[in-house]
């Protein structure tokens, strides 16, 4: 019979050799990577906006009062939602329930959302989000915690980052997007 010797060897600390030989980001990636993660944020906020106002998911909107059950998405914020005494009231007040704005609405929701989603469309994507916010900030005045910031201000300026940024190439589908015929042939589309 042979004596088996168990030897242990202690973990060494990685040297500057071993972490220079580690795959390192680099300092155009971790933007990038950002970028998309900020798109990807956003796009779901859009989309599940848009979801819930169509199916009633049982968090913002009840399920009975779900857009396939015949409710508009706009009418309970533009008729309840806005202060009387704000500047907006007069002008959004009157189009609560309207078929176009139902339909701009989830076009801006659930449109706007999927596209930032997947990284495609992101340039209209992203200024149509920017326009949408911009009217929810200013539908809020009086803003009730601020002089003029709010959290639509930021979602205004992401939107706008993602839509004058490659966003879409991190984390999406914007490559790709970029090399159909419909972007090749209408450029602003990408």
């Amino acid at each position: 019979m042979t004596d088996a010797t168990i030897t242990t060897t202690k973990s060494k600390e990685p040297d500057a050799a071993d972490v220079a030989a580690r795959p390192q980001p680099s300092r155009t990636q971790v933007p990038g990577i950002l970028l998309g993660v900020l798109r990807i944020a956003l796009g779901w906020q859009l989309l599940w906006s848009g979801l819930d106002k169509v199916f009633g998911l049982g968090l913002a909107t009840e399920p009975g009062k779900a857009v396939i059950n015949g409710f508009s998405p706009t009418r309970g914020y533009l008729e309840f939602g806005l202060d009387p005494a704000g500047f907006a009231y007069g002008a959004l007040h009157p189009v609560a329930g309207h078929p176009l704005v139902d339909a701009l609405f989830l076009l801006g929701t659930v449109g706007a959302g999927l596209a930032l989603l997947l990284g495609i469309g992101v340039r209209i994507a992203g200024l149509g989000a920017a326009a949408f916010m911009l009217l929810l900030w200013v539908s809020a005045f009086p803003l009730a915690n601020n002089p003029f910031l709010d959290e639509h201000l930021f979602a205004v300026a992401a939107a706008l980052l993602l839509a004058f940024s490659p966003s879409g190439d991190h984390l999406g589908l914007g490559r790709w997007w970029r090399t159909t015929a419909l972007v090749k042939r209408f450029g602003w589309f990408a």
